[in-house]
This record gives structure tokens, sequence and C-alpha cells, in this order.
């Protein structure tokens, strides 16, 4: 089983809404609520920078507001973050089960993997995929089958959790089975019907019974 990160498998939301926020402060604009920003989170900082700013207008500036973002929420990252409900009883019974998973996500390593340690998943996980791994990023199926080369198993063998769009087609190109984790972080425009995924979940637990571990 591999496992996209934010809006799938940790709920980052609190941690990169505070950072929006301190950010909006810092240019003395108001906060935004954190229902509002939470269907983005998926996005990453791009996506959550464009709910206020646009690159098109001030490509420097743009930039520039990206970095101080990331740099807050660095010292924010894991703060608030939290394994979804139901996951800690999933990856348990993986282990039990000596089913191999992993992390596959956009987020790069110097974010993601400081998360992974602060939540102690960093011993038990079989292989972590960040954005900057290699050169492709989701939706493109490489970090997939890479992922599914370093835990020696047939793509064809591997499931693929995701909140999002690109989540499912680098599934579906990858040759894998994609589930829709319609929990995570998915905006009102998004429909996950609509995703090429093989199932859609509604709670992480459904899980259980998907790969029959009940």
């Amino acid at each position: 089983m591999l496992l996209d990160l934010d809006g799938t498998l940790i709920d980052t939301a609190p941690d990169m809404a505070a950072a929006l926020n301190q950010l909006l402060a810092e240019q003395d604009k108001a906060p935004m609520a954190y229902q509002e920003i939470r269907p983005h989170v998926s996005r990453g900082a791009v996506g959550l920078l464009n709910l206020v700013w646009t690159r098109a207008h001030d490509e420097d500036g743009f930039e520039t507001l990206r970095q101080r973002f990331l740099e807050i929420y660095a010292v924010l990252n894991g703060q608030q973050s939290v394994l979804f409900e139901g996951f800690a009883e999933i990856l348990d019974r993986l282990d039990e089960s000596d089913i191999a998973w992993g992390i596959v996500t956009n987020k790069p390593a110097w974010l993601t993997e400081p998360l992974v340690k602060h939540l102690d998943l960093d011993r038990r996980i079989g292989c972590l995929v960040c954005g900057d791994t290699l050169e492709q990023r989701k939706p493109h199926p490489e970090p997939l089958l890479h992922a599914a080369r370093l835990l020696n198993e047939k793509p064809q063998e591997c499931i693929y959790v995701g909140d999002a769009r690109r989540d499912m087609e680098a599934a579906e190109s990858a040759n894998m089975a994609g589930v829709a984790a319609a929990y995570g972080y998915i905006p009102g425009d998004s429909n996950p019907g609509s995703w090429p995924a093989t199932a859609i979940i509604e709670k992480p637990a459904e899980l259980i019974a998907l790969i029959g571990l009940n």
C-alpha cells in the first residue's frame, strides 16, 4: 500500500493554515477562516497562496511570498499535524500482516522527513518518495513506480491512496489500483467520482475491509 501524505495519511491542514495566516498578518491582510483554507491544502504552497495572490501579476513578488510561507511552515511543521483518525490501526494491521507500505508525496523531502519522524513513522515506513526525490512529480507515474521498486513489489499488486485527481491519474498510469480519499482536502469544485479511481472511501477505516484486513 502506498499513501499520499497531506490529506490522506496525515492531517497537516492546521499547520498549513496557521502558516498562511501568519504570512497574511505579516502582509497586513485579514486572516482567512480555517474551513476556507483546508480544502486547498493538497495543492501545496502555491495553491494556498493563490487564494490571496496570483503569480501572473508579480512573478518575483509571488516567489518571495512562497519562500516566506515555507519558512513559516517549516517552523510550525508537525506542531498540530496528526494521523487521520483510523490510520494508526491501519498501519498496525499492515505491519502485523507483513504488508509493505510507503509514502509518495509531492511535498519536498526537507519538509516531509521531519514530519514523518515527528510522528514516529520513520522506522516503520517501507519507502518514502518525496516531490524532489525524482525529476518527475505526480501526476507522472514514475514516483509511484519508483516506490514499488523500492518495496520490491509489482505495480499491479500495489494500491495507491490519495485525495487529489493527480493521485488517481498517477495510479492509473502506473497500473496500480487507485483509492480516492474523499475525506481529504478536496475543493468544492472537485468531484472524486469523476477521477479515474478504482474505489472511493469516505473515511480511512474503510481501507481495512477494502484490502481484506478485517
